[in-house]
């Protein structure tokens, strides 16, 4: 099997995402920004980089020690086995002589949480891992052995270390579990993957996805340090963009339905109609998109889905205002 085939197949399954997504991803990586292995991005905050770049990764994931005293938090830990990430966090660790605290995981995928069995014991002595608890039909978390303790963040909670107060902001939509912290002190986001450096992030169900980007725009942060990709400095404009691009296709959608009336349609029907620009090998990641709108328009009543011969299409709820 060809090695790009066989690690999309492995990124759509550690993901859960359609295989045909991944391999558009992987054909159009491209990173604009160039992030170094080690950023002391404040005098609170120290970004190490996870040394695992790819399609799904950027640069690589974004890690932070966070604080200014001798206990500090570490946000993230970056996919598993990475030896390059290991001696970068220990080198910082030793050379600021601090000691690893807390560890917090935004979620998760496996190129977060990962790197706990690595730095658990070893670089970070006798931490306490916090994490929110999935929904139950995610399952557990199989990148976290049972031998790791873990306790379950939940909305609101502030974990402090000298220098810094994080608040957890529970905003699912790329998983179910995801979190956003903000620094109270410099009016900070950490954003994990719901909002990333370049591009725009995928998501395990829109509905959710809008509502945490919605609360984020709310949380009026300064400025944005991502999962993924380089610090965020116009952190409002990007939010909105966000909202933007999804709303656009939400309304190509909606109108779609309603100039064809009582017709009913799947979602390569949709994509056809709205992307018809589009080349045609990249229909199939459209059409995961569309089904994302699909099903978030019909949690809001706005359209209808109907099951025709075992096949789900959907058309418009007549009446609707707000079209």
């Amino acid at each position: 099997m060809d090695v790009k085939v066989k690690t999309s197949l492995n990124d759509a399954a550690r993901y859960r995402l359609p295989f045909g997504l991944v391999l558009l991803l992987r054909a159009n990586f491209t990173m604009a920004a160039v992030i170094p292995a080690v950023t002391r991005l404040s005098n609170r905050i120290i970004r190490i980089l996870g040394c695992n770049p790819g399609p799904m990764t950027l640069q690589g994931t974004n890690t932070y020690l966070i604080g200014t005293g001798k206990d500090r938090i570490l946000l993230d830990t970056g996919d598993k086995d990475i030896k390059q990430y290991q001696k970068h966090l220990s080198e910082v660790v030793s050379a600021e002589k601090i000691n690893i605290e807390h560890i917090v995981l935004t979620h998760w995928h496996h190129d977060h949480i990962g790197g706990v069995e690595n730095i658990y014991g070893t670089i970070a002595k006798s931490p306490t891992i916090w994490k929110h608890k999935r929904h139950e039909s995610d399952g557990v978390d199989k990148d976290l052995p049972a031998s790791v303790p873990l306790k379950w963040l939940t909305d609101g909670q502030e974990i402090k270390v000298e220098g810094a107060t994080l608040k957890i902001h529970h905003t699912p939509g790329h998983t179910t579990d995801h979190v956003v912290l903000t620094l109270i002190e410099d009016n900070i986001l950490f954003s994990g993957d719901c909002i990333l450096g370049e591009g725009t992030a995928v998501f395990e169900d829109l509905y959710t996805y809008m509502k945490s980007l919605q609360r984020i725009l709310e949380l009026k942060p300064g400025v944005i340090y991502p999962g993924h990709g380089n610090v965020v400095e116009d952190p409002l404009e990007k939010i909105k963009y966000y909202i933007e691009h999804r709303n656009m296709r939400e309304d190509q959608i909606l109108n779609a339905l309603k100039d064809n009336g009582n017709k009913h349609f799947n979602e390569m029907d949709l994509v056809k109609l709205i992307y018809r620009d589009t080349p045609e090998h990249l229909w199939a990641a459209a059409a995961y998109n569309v089904n994302h709108h699909l099903t978030k328009l019909t949690k809001e009543n706005k359209i209808e889905c109907i099951n025709i011969n075992g096949e789900n299409k959907w058309k418009i709820i007549t009446g609707q205002s707000n079209l």
